[in-house]
């Protein structure tokens, strides 16, 4: 950036030192330096705004561009610049930067098209790790080690697979970087929504036939409704209990049983995915359960839903589901919310979950980041003390399976429906309306305004505030814990298809070992 015709003058036979330092300190000082020198790591790192193969869609890496200009201009030690972008999700309480830094293998390409194996592509994903390791730290072609042993090479097949092993046990997250603006936004449209709330009864529309100067009949109209909807909704109202699963498996995906008994899963997830959730018995015969898809920050867009394709980030969709127990099947039949449309405009609905199609099925296109509920009845009760199992079937062209999860049992002989509504409306409900208090009923009154048709303009305003405010997303790798460690294998001629005998994670053998006492992973590998 400096003319290049007083560069050649400036010597330091021309120019004192004040000078001289002046001008290099200016240089180094110039947001230009880190922009100029980061071009060259972002080449080793295979820097791309798209994700590659055929569709070649956007993808949001940039904050990892930034970070590594910023480490150029900030002068980062190259010890701390390698160890946080090989393993910065592992240090002891990682900053947001640090996570950040594991962009670096995040940039291998994604191929999103139907057709493909998402496991397979994941293994190419990672023999492109291997090799991009040994090229930028290293400086040796370790790719070519992946099909077979050469001669001559010092690292052998078996050794290209310890390295991979090394990097092979990390989730592929995206991370959701708040700041002080936008968490301010959302408290500004939090507050706008309660304030639309708790003015919703003055949005209750008049009769066509009312007289104009009756200013009370809207009021009327509402309480009238009020009324009604109250008594109707207790009449049905069912109380659910918890249920915390004993045993929670699936083909690939990782479930694990939370404190609250909700269900998360996490790790690879594939075209088809099978879950199956051991429930415990019930002292009482039960005759209904409620699936409670739950959004999660840690899943895409708020899920519920862990797919990550295309517009539908955060979606699921449920193909088929079973319950059965020590007696045999059960017969259910449904209550779900509504139907809706599904990414292709084709009818979406938990109705479609018992019908024996895996090509229709549930989905929440378009509702992500929101609390759904599908209610299964069964046609003759469970009895009491019979625990259960779930059998969920998800599966697309792409992989779509449920993040976020629970399930709650019934004993009422009433007919559940499924409702968008909170634990504390329901059991609000369960009560006889005479006996409410005046604040009781006045929390029923808003649960009403907040699902009357007659309202629909300000409930969707309202969701419309409550919905988080959009925040920049980054790639970043996140180590899984070590009980679910993947296995990695040697596979013969470096063919996916063709994985042979286990490798355990270490360095090739003509490089140092690992020290003693450190477990072999990602961070031992960095430092």
């Amino acid at each position: 950036i400096w003319p290049a015709a007083e560069l050649q003058t400036a010597t330091r036979d021309h120019v004192d030192e004040v000078q001289w330092q002046a001008l290099i300190t200016e240089l180094l000082e110039s947001p230009a330096w880190g922009e100029r020198w980061a071009r060259r790591w972002l080449d080793l790192a295979r820097y791309a705004d798209t994700n590659g193969y055929e569709k070649d869609r956007d993808r949001s890496i940039w904050p990892y561009r930034d970070w590594v200009i910023n480490a150029y201009n900030s002068g980062m030690p190259f010890d701390q610049f390698t160890i946080e972008q090989l393993a910065g999700d592992m240090l002891p309480d990682a900053t947001a930067q640090q996570r950040v830094a594991t962009g670096f293998h995040r940039n291998t390409m994604l191929n999103e098209e139907g057709g493909i194996d998402p496991l397979e592509f994941r293994f190419h994903a990672m023999t492109d790790r291997v090799a991009t390791t040994g090229t930028t730290w290293l400086g040796l072609t370790l790719g070519c080690a992946q099909c077979h042993t050469h001669k001559y090479d010092p690292i052998s097949q078996r050794d290209y697979y310890s390295f991979m092993a090394l990097l092979n046990n990390a989730d592929e997250p995206t991370l959701r970087l708040h700041s002080d603006s936008t968490a301010g936004r959302n408290l500004q449209n939090r507050e706008q929504a309660a304030a639309l709330i708790a003015r919703l009864s003055e949005y209750w529309p008049a009769s066509a036939d009312t007289d104009s100067s009756d200013r009370k009949q809207p009021v009327r109209a509402m309480q009238t409704a009020f009324s009604e909807w109250l008594k109707s909704e207790h009449a049905s109202a069912s109380r659910w209990v918890d249920l915390k699963p004993t045993n929670a498996r699936s083909t690939l995906p990782i479930l694990e049983v939370e404190e609250d008994g909700a269900v998360f899963a996490s790790g690879d997830t594939a075209k088809r995915d099978d879950y199956w959730i051991s429930l415990p018995g019930v002292p009482w015969a039960m005759t209904a359960l409620q699936l409670e898809a739950l959004p999660d920050d840690r899943l895409p867009n708020g899920g519920p839903g862990s797919t990550y394709y295309e517009g539908t980030l955060g979606d699921f969709f449920l193909n088929e589901f079973s319950v059965a127990s020590s007696e045999g099947r059960h017969p259910i039949t449904i209550a779900t919310e509504s139907y809706a449309k599904d990414r292709y405009g084709q009818p979406s609905s938990a109705q479609f979950t018992i019908d024996g199609d895996v090509q229709t099925g549930w989905s929440v296109h378009e509702r992500q980041g929101n609390r759904h509920t599908a209610i299964y009845r069964f046609t003759k009760p469970v009895p009491p003390n019979t625990p259960v199992e779930i059998h969920m079937v998800f599966g697309r062209h792409f992989a779509s399976s449920l993040g976020h999860f629970r399930f709650t049992a019934t004993a009422s002989t009433t007919q559940p429906v499924a409702r968008a509504r909170t634990r504390r409306t329901n059991e609000l409900l369960l009560k006889s309306p005479e006996v409410l208090s005046v604040k009781e009923r006045q929390e029923l009154l808003t649960a009403f305004l907040l699902e009357a048709p007659e309202l629909k303009t300000q409930q969707d305003q309202i969701r419309d505030l409550k919905r988080p405010v959009a925040v920049p997303t980054t790639l970043v790798m996140q180590e899984r814990r070590p009980r679910h460690s993947r296995i990695t294998r040697r596979h013969h001629r470096g063919e996916y298809l063709q994985p042979k005998e286990r490798v355990e994670p270490m360095t090739p053998e003509v490089l140092p070992p690992l020290p003693d006492g450190d477990t072999a992973d990602r961070l031992a590998l960095a430092r």
